[in-house]
Order: C-alpha cells, then structure tokens, then sequence
C-alpha cells in the first residue's frame, strides 16, 4: 500500500489518534513534607526551633537504609521549597543540610499563595513546574508550610479531603501516579525523632 493511502486508512480507523494529545510525563513520585519544628509563637521567629534544626539535620537519613529504615525514602532528584517570608524561612532551612548532603540546589521561588497573587509564583505555578514534565521519571521533594499543603497536594493532582495535622512535623506525603496519570497520595511517618509515630 502506498505511504500516503496507509497514513490515511491509519487516520480513519484510528480516530482517536487525532484526539490524542501528546502523554503527560509524571514524577516516578513526589514527597510533601512540613518545615521542622518552630519556636513558639509568641516568640514571633521565622527560624528553626532548636528541636527543627536537629529534625533538619537528620532528614538525609530519610533516604539511606539501615537496620532501623529497611526500605528508606526514593533519594530525590529535585528539591523545593517554599520561599521565604517575613514571617518563616522554615522550609529552606529545613531542606539546607539534604541538600548540602546530596548537592542538590533548593528551589525556593514560589510562594504559598494559590498563583498569581501580586506576580508572584504560587502553588499553580509549582504544580505546572513538577507535571510539565522536565522531572519525568524523577523523585520530586517539596517542603512546605503545614496550612497549603492540602491546596499544594490537590494542585499536584491528590483527591478528597486533606488535611495536615496542625500539631506534627513528622509526616510524608508521597505522590504517586498511575499509567493514565491518576495520582494517589499516601500519608507515611518519617520516623526520625522521638516522639514522630510509627505508622
């Protein structure tokens, strides 16, 4: 059969072809963590607590395994987190000691506010950066503050009702996707600290 009649009779039993955009490309999966532990708020300080800066130094052992972590975290590929604020530079710091440890840059240029607030970059704008598909394949880390997580997870493509326990530092929510891009978020204990649950 000619190349021009085959291409043709392609198209016509094929309809969907056309309709078909090009497959979206996803994270093998995406981690969601909280800043460590804060001061007190009467303290008004937008630094790690003494308890937050031990939490930072230990986050590489999140992915290292061990007697104590047989089956540790994926090692991340990409670091953000949310950029700092008058109020919180918590989700940098808490991210600088892994990515001094695997010499990874932080990416912290986007802001907790939904996107487009003020030209900033936001929450959107951060979903569009992790799905557009330039971490396809890759493990995707993203330290953020506890309030927007539930709107950063539904961004990213998480469904039903989330929300973030007010009181804890030591929770992961890990991203997953499936073939047809669905996404399916599972809430896992970092179990780093004493205190931090074991489920």
């Amino acid at each position: 059969m000619p190349a021009r009649l085959h291409l043709t009779a392609l198209l016509l039993f094929c309809p969907t072809l056309l309709a078909q955009g090009p497959a979206k490309k996803y994270p093998a999966e995406i981690l969601l963590i909280r800043h460590a532990e804060k001061p007190p708020d009467r303290d008004a300080s937008p630094h790690l607590s003494p308890a937050g800066e031990k939490r930072a130094k230990a986050l590489p052992a999140l992915f290292v395994k061990s007697d104590a972590r047989p089956a540790p975290f994926a090692r991340p590929d990409a670091l953000f987190a949310a950029a700092d604020s008058k109020k919180s530079n918590r989700p940098t710091a808490t991210l600088a000691p892994l990515a001094k440890e695997l010499k990874l840059p932080v990416n912290a240029t986007f802001h907790n506010a939904p996107g487009g607030a003020g030209g900033e970059k936001g929450i959107a704008e951060l979903a569009a950066e992790v799905l557009g598909g330039r971490h396809e394949g890759k493990v995707v880390l993203i330290c953020w503050r506890h309030g927007h997580m539930p709107d950063l997870a539904h961004a990213l493509g998480a469904r039903g009702p989330l929300k973030y326990p007010s009181p804890e530092f030591g929770r992961v929510w890990r991203i997953t996707f499936d073939a047809d891009g669905r996404a399916k978020l599972v809430d896992l204990p970092q179990r780093l600290m004493p205190g931090d649950s074991r489920r």
